[in-house]
């Protein structure tokens, strides 16, 4: 065995034998493990980054509750968190005086305290759009306002941060589908359920199982073409790790939904050492029109959901969170007002998470606008005052060591001045 395999398996954990694989490491494997050795990140291992999508805009002004201002109890009479010193035991979990948690956030608070989760908010899009569909075009493809952009920015950042020893899965969106961040030139695949191993490969390949060798010798266009073997070998790996058999560690509980399913199979690629770097997932549902509730209801529930995912996540890695980011974001906010239907309608800023043991977490980041009438985005919503390319700029140079952040985000000025210090 080579040094750089030996010290492949020993830092990322594997051990062959005890996984049933007793032959020779895959050739991908031994790539990725030289990868990992010679990796220019500041301690010389691999960095991850996981991205999560709150897809439907969720309601960033009751997921982090400004309980400080008095407008917001003044424009959602029935829909407001209590304040913390409410004495109401479903108040809001206070953070620093101004913000605070939503109940069903409750989980999350111990990272806050550990200043390993910090949140960015009034954060958004520079463009005016209340379309679902454009705003997480923009958002995606981090050129808000231009349609006309063909790949997304991690693609594009996978593009400019090329890695000849890179492993097929560098990257990976644990969907049904790639979603349009991670489009483009760049390999990149979409997994549905490793236990199955539906895998597809770009928007236009075909999926990938049984018959996955006729496949890569009649493509000579596809997607797959150059790597494909790499990728039959990765999926015959996986089966023999048994993704069935997965158990947590540390206690964590992953919340049984396609959500939870996905981020413990983004921990279970992560332990597996496959050289992953950038992960997807999404989580849909946040469209509260109607009955949205306060401490309870709809979105009370969805936010349960969400936190615990997050918490698992973050409790199952460990250690590994030192070279792991958890970003979580959403295509726009909601209206300040609440309205006819005991609902939130489409808005403009929103919050952001950041989770990892870089984090500069305990802190709320970002300029607050506040909720006066004055102070709101064409009189009703949350005001933008973080371009959110400044948050995925930061994330994209200081974690994951991005050099060019013009390519990555094209036609936009972005530099370490802009950065929020949340890294």
């Amino acid at each position: 065995m080579s040094i750089n395999r030996r010290f492949f398996l020993k830092s990322s954990g594997i051990a062959l034998a005890s996984i049933g694989v007793m032959h020779s490491a895959p050739s991908f494997l031994q790539r990725v493990a030289f990868a990992a050795d010679t990796k220019g990140s500041a301690n010389g291992r691999r960095k991850t980054l996981i991205t999560i999508f709150q897809r439907g805009a969720v309601d960033g002004l009751n997921m982090i509750v400004p309980h400080g201002e008095g407008e917001y109890y003044s424009l959602r009479p029935t829909l407001a968190i209590p304040q913390p010193k409410s004495g109401n035991a479903e108040a809001a979990i206070d953070l620093d005086g101004l913000f605070g948690f939503h109940p069903s956030l409750a989980m999350l608070k111990p990272l806050w305290d550990a200043k390993r989760l910090a949140i960015v908010n009034a954060v958004g899009s520079p463009d005016n759009t209340r379309s679902h569909f454009d705003a997480q075009d923009y958002m995606e493809s981090a050129t808000p306002g231009v349609k006309s952009t063909r790949d997304g920015w991690l693609n594009r950042y996978l593009q400019n941060n090329a890695d000849a020893k890179a492993s097929p899965f560098r990257a990976v969106s644990m969907t049904q589908n790639l979603p349009r961040t991670l489009q483009g030139r760049a390999s990149a695949l979409a997994i549905n359920n490793l236990s199955d191993f539906t895998i597809r490969a770009g928007t236009s390949s075909a999926s990938v199982q049984g018959g996955f060798e006729s496949i890569y010798d009649q493509s000579v266009n596809d997607v797959l073409q150059g790597t494909g073997k790499d990728t039959f070998e990765a999926v015959n790996y996986l089966k023999k790790v048994n993704p069935a058999q997965y158990k947590p560690e540390n206690g964590a509980q992953y919340p049984r939904s396609p959500f939870g399913n996905s981020l413990l199979q983004i921990a279970q690629l992560i332990k597996a050492g496959v050289g992953l770097e950038v992960a997807f997932t999404d989580m849909g549902g946040w469209d509260t029109h109607s009955n949205q509730g306060s401490s309870r209801g709809q979105l009370a529930n969805l936010l349960s959901q969400f936190g615990a995912g997050l918490n698992a996540l973050h409790t199952d890695l460990g250690a590994r969170m030192d070279d792991v980011l958890i970003l979580t974001m959403s295509e726009f906010g909601r209206t300040v007002r609440e309205n006819g239907t005991r609902g939130t309608d489409h808005g403009h800023a929103n919050a952001m998470f950041a989770i990892g043991n870089s984090v500069r977490g305990g802190k709320v980041y970002g300029q607050w606008p506040g909720l006066s009438n004055t102070a709101l985005y064409e009189g009703r919503d949350l005001a933008v005052t973080t371009d959110f390319r400044d948050v995925f700029g930061e994330v994209a140079q200081k974690h994951l060591g991005s050099a060019n952040l013009q390519k990555v985000f094209p036609g936009y000025p972005l530099g370490a001045s802009k950065f929020r210090g949340v890294i």
